[in-house]
């Protein structure tokens, strides 16, 4: 069974209690999606725990991107975040370097689309979804970056799923998110509680205006 994890950003409270979960489910592989742990409060011990995971699979987000490429088209995201530490030392040429897109018994995982790690398909048909799919179809598509937890149709037959957020979800369910993807190929949705208020502390306690943004996400699920 794999258990499919996304955008986690370095909530350790959060990834252990959903790592907890999917043991006890039975899950003995990890698709790892991306957004990992850059600009948190526990950077290196996100790492350190899906190192130790069985099996994993790992692909690039736009938060392991932007360690060497920082967002041009976002003048005020780049500067904010040349006056942060990531926090991951060494890790980042690694973390930099890992795959944009991965494929498992026929199922593509992606950040955000296909077409790029910073454009996720919207909950509602929409129609940019053919453009995003950048040529695929006939397959499920699974990916993240917009932390919000649905499956839908797409075009060109294909299989939309997103498994939600680990570590900072945004549609209004404040616990964790992540999905099962069953020895069967169903996928299952999964929410997971843990302590919101010691991961939002953590938050508000980093330099930068990002920190209290963040802990503000955490308590109310959404922005």
């Amino acid at each position: 069974m794999l258990a499919v994890l996304y955008d986690i950003h370095g909530n350790v409270v959060a990834l252990d209690q959903v790592l907890k979960d999917a043991h006890a489910a039975g899950a003995d592989a990890y698709l790892l999606g991306g957004d990992f742990a850059s600009w948190s409060p526990w950077p290196l011990e996100t790492i350190e725990r899906l190192r130790a995971l069985p099996n994993t699979t790992w692909i690039r987000g736009n938060g392991e991107r932007w360690l060497r490429e920082p967002p041009a088209d976002r003048p005020d995201v780049a500067a904010e975040l040349r006056e942060l530490d990531s926090g991951l030392g060494t890790e980042e040429g690694w973390l930099y370097s890992l795959q944009a897109q991965a494929e498992l018994e026929g199922v593509l995982y992606v950040h955000g689309s296909p077409l790029s790690d910073v454009e996720s398909f919207p909950v509602e048909a929409g129609e940019d979804d053919e453009r995003m799919l950048n040529g695929a179809r006939d397959r499920t598509v699974v990916f993240g970056h917009s932390h919000l937890q649905f499956r839908r149709p797409g075009p060109d037959g294909t299989t939309l799923i997103n498994p939600g957020s680990a570590g900072m979800p945004l549609d209004g369910d404040a616990r964790a998110a992540y999905a099962l993807r069953h020895d069967d190929g169903e996928f299952e949705f999964r929410r997971v509680e843990y302590d919101i208020e010691r991961a939002a502390s953590a938050w508000d306690k980093l330099p930068g205006s990002f920190g209290q943004f963040a802990g503000r996400r955490l308590r109310r699920g959404s922005d």
